[in-house]
């Protein structure tokens, strides 16, 4: 598996992970498809996904399967409004592709906000910064390390 910036910036801040790879089809795949190529539950497999909130654009980072509430995005990020970020803007931002896109290694420090139900879990999973490429990382120290706040951001 290639080292990308977002495995870099885990192995420089010392912080204990796992990689995982996929095989992954063209064009990208999706979270609950790396749920179930890599054997985990997809209560655990967190997409990464980019959106703009008010002004700027944030990661929303929520469990495979589920479905984000730009409503409560917004709220969190404290923005009257929120909606997905087009494609090319998310690739610009992140220096990643869509189907790879990581808040971890991103070229612009977006702020991060990470669905309540990762605390339910020691670890999570979430992209590397590749397509097919999945790394499991200790909740905590994701937080910590992305300054992530959790809300809870599905879809009712």
């Amino acid at each position: 598996m290639a080292v990308t910036r977002g495995i870099s910036e885990l192995r420089k801040a010392g912080l204990e992970h796992r990689l995982m790879e996929y095989r992954c089809e063209a064009g990208g795949g999706t979270a609950e498809r790396a749920a179930d190529a890599l054997g985990v539950e997809q209560e655990r497999m967190f997409k990464s996904l980019v959106a703009r909130a008010g002004d700027e654009l944030v990661f929303a980072l929520l469990p495979a399967g589920s479905e984000l509430s730009l409503k409560k995005l917004a709220a969190a990020a404290g923005a009257k409004h929120a909606e997905m970020a087009r494609p090319a803007d998310a690739e610009r931002a992140t220096g990643y592709q869509v189907g790879g896109i990581s808040p971890l290694g991103s070229r612009k420090r977006l702020r991060v906000f990470l669905d309540a139900t990762a605390t339910g879990f020691p670890r999570i999973c979430l992209n590397a910064g590749g397509r097919g490429a999945i790394v499991e990382v200790g909740t905590d120290a994701l937080v910590e390390l992305t300054g992530a706040r959790q809300v809870d951001l599905r879809q009712a």
